[in-house]
């Protein structure tokens, strides 16, 4: 007869681990002996090499009392079930794990690496880095409504920064959202590059997708996020809305102007 940490020792596990086991009912527990002590039989060693066994092999404790009892037929039903539930769960982990390492770069969060491409373009045009974290978040809100879609838009947005005026745009607003000015002039001209751009836009049908018509709640977190982000934002548009654009975001043409 042996003593529980016998018991233990002999089956590879801990004397905690036994006292759990009879907790939870799954290793009977023995009656005490005159000194006051557990002492346990053969058939005791055998079922708890059982339990550590299934247990090393990823069983829940909770399935290994049913396990026990089964036939060779339902045990064999009941391995194949916890195969296939370990195989989800290891195709599971290497997703995150992939997905974990595309967060090594911080752009590739909720974001597709095309996306996160354009953004290191944007970098290169010398967007400062509040810009590129400002298109970033606009982008995580933009893939999330159109995930099959984000993909499509990026080599015309990539094409877009060797334009000029574009370059010129991302480097005017660097400036004025890095600095602390509360009525930047350069405003104006970011707001007068950006009119240009819409009509240009307007003008080859580029203004709108065809999946953003009528959806107005991506382009409404969009406009909140950016004015949360700067209260200048408010003026950018105010000075769109002066030009004849409805703002910076949506770049619907108004049908007149709106007055100084």
């Amino acid at each position: 007869m042996l003593t529980i940490g016998q018991l233990a020792a002999y089956a590879g596990v801990t004397a905690r681990a036994v006292r759990h086991y009879h907790q939870i009912g799954l290793l009977p527990e023995p009656e005490r002996d005159a000194s006051g002590y557990r002492r346990y039989g053969a058939t005791a060693v055998v079922s708890l090499i059982k339990i550590r066994t299934l247990a090393d092999a990823g069983v829940p404790l909770s399935q290994i009392s049913r396990m026990l009892e089964a036939d060779a037929a339902a045990f064999a039903e009941s391995i194949r079930a916890i195969d296939d539930h370990l195989r989800d769960e290891i195709e599971r982990l290497r997703t995150s794990r992939r997905h974990i390492a595309q967060l090594t770069a911080g752009d590739s969060l909720a974001l597709p690496p095309e996306v996160a491409a354009y953004l290191d373009r944007l970098r290169d045009i010398g967007a400062s880095q509040r810009m590129v974290e400002a298109e970033r978040d606009g982008w995580i809100l933009v893939a999330a409504r159109w995930p099959d879609r984000v993909v499509e838009w990026m080599p015309g947005k990539i094409a877009a920064l060797d334009d000029p005026q574009v370059v010129r745009l991302y480097r005017v607003l660097s400036a004025i959202f890095d600095g602390d000015q509360a009525d930047d002039p350069r405003l104006a001209e970011a707001a007068d590059i950006m009119a240009c751009l819409a009509e240009q836009a307007y003008d080859t049908g580029e203004v709108l997708h065809p999946e953003e018509a009528g959806d107005d709640l991506p382009h409404d977190l969009i406009d909140a996020l950016a004015d949360e982000s700067d209260p200048r934002v408010r003026r950018l548009r105010q000075l769109m809305r002066e030009r004849g654009w409805s703002g910076w975001n949506r770049m619907e043409r108004l049908a007149e102007p709106a007055p100084d």
